[in-house]
């Protein structure tokens, strides 16, 4: 534990969810995996827990605890095997409650933030659109103002809790001519009237659902919009820092807990009348591994602190994810190779921790445009405010 960050309150609540995560998840995970549908009573002990109100204030049912109870929380989730579970907790929490906390006015809080702190409602982030992801501006997805409702109409796809959740945080175009000046955002619910879901079937993160929507003449009162029209963009992008830093922390628990069963099946195994963890090559790539793990754990501390102050560390926290998931998809492939052929049978965990590490460089910005993204920070001196500054 490190001191620098972590007091001793917090690791007794990293005990307690520990406790709490063998004794009510993991023994219902394989079968979530299998059927790709975490059942609903999980998420009520999740509420009842505090657990999903750890950044949410106490004036509306959370706990309002610093942003390292979060690290904690993103990290004893990866630790239990399954990228899918822990994202459906995560999204919920810090995609849709997020634009919830900082966004929402009073009666929206009241209908949907305190419902999803206790665990009543699930939430989905709606951004990413078929024709286009980190291309928030040339989204397509419409939203016309008849009288006292929005006529929605368009698509989002790769939405984490978008088949089984409650609500979705839509982000869609008010003035299409405007560009990102004309997208704002709704509190949609799920079973609204021309609202459609297509359950995705995915390489990993099996037990959680992922869905492709489908607005067809949606109408949503006025009253769900979040802020003003045209403030949406400004909303998402000063989301996409704490997105961003999630992923990484989430990349840098699950190589920790790979290389750590890793090493345990490597002390046991035996070749050439030694176990494996005796033979040079592979001790030295295993350290190469877990000091690069070493290093991008203690960077993301770093930004959590920042972010904790109230920094707007936009670039710290791309490059978060941008190396983490790189990091954490080395230590899975080369993991899987120390197991040799028991890495790529089903019973053994590897092969998922595998699947499920591969959408860490493709999710909430894909490398490639994190590097543009840094590179206009780094190379072109962009600068990024937080709105309102």
């Amino acid at each position: 534990m490190n001191s620098m960050y972590f007091t001793e309150e917090h690791q007794l609540f990293r005990e307690s969810l520990k406790d709490f995560l063998q004794k009510e998840v993991v023994p219902h995970i394989d079968k979530w995996e299998e059927t790709g549908t975490i059942e609903r009573f999980i998420w009520k002990k999740f509420g009842e827990m505090g657990y999903f109100g750890l950044a949410t204030p106490e004036s509306h049912e959370g706990l309002g605890l610093d942003l390292f109870y979060t690290v904690i929380f993103l990290e004893e989730l990866q630790k239990i095997n399954s990228g899918g579970f822990a994202a459906a907790m995560w999204a919920h929490v810090y995609l849709a409650m997020t634009h919830l906390n900082k966004n929402a006015n009073e009666d929206q809080k009241q209908a949907y933030l305190i419902p999803s702190v206790n665990g009543e409602k699930i939430g989905c982030l709606g951004v990413t659109e078929p024709f286009g992801g980190s291309d928030v501006a040339g989204m397509r997805t419409t939203a016309e103002r008849k009288g006292d409702v929005y006529i929605i109409n368009g698509s989002k796809t790769f939405i984490t809790n978008g088949v089984y959740g409650d609500y979705i945080i839509l982000a869609a175009k008010t003035d299409p001519a405007a560009g990102n000046k004309g997208i704002s955002i709704f509190i949609v619910d799920r079973n609204s009237p021309g609202v459609s879901a297509n359950k995705l079937n995915k390489l990993g993160w099996r037990a959680s659902d992922t869905a492709e929507l489908a607005f067809d003449n949606v109408e949503v009162p006025v009253s769900n919009l979040m802020g003003e029209e045209g403030k949406g963009f400004t909303f998402i992008m000063e989301a996409f820092a704490l997105e961003r830093l999630v992923m990484g922390v989430n990349a840098h628990a699950r190589a920790e807990y790979t290389l750590d069963y890793a090493l345990q099946y490597m002390s046991e195994r035996e070749a050439f009348g030694q176990t494996i963890n005796k033979f040079q090559a592979l001790r030295h790539r295993f350290v190469d591994l877990h000091a690069d793990m070493e290093l991008c754990k203690h960077y993301n501390y770093a930004v959590v602190a920042m972010l904790d102050k109230g920094e707007y560390a936009v670039k710290e926290a791309t490059i978060s994810k941008l190396k983490s998931t790189k990091m954490a998809d080395e230590v899975a492939y080369d993991c899987l190779q120390f197991l040799g052929g028991y890495g790529y049978i089903e019973d053994y965990p590897m092969a998922r921790m595998l699947r499920d590490s591969r959408l860490g460089p493709i999710g909430g910005g894909t490398s490639e445009i994190l590097r543009e993204i840094i590179a206009k920070i780094v190379i072109d001196k962009k600068e990024y405010r937080s709105p309102g500054k």
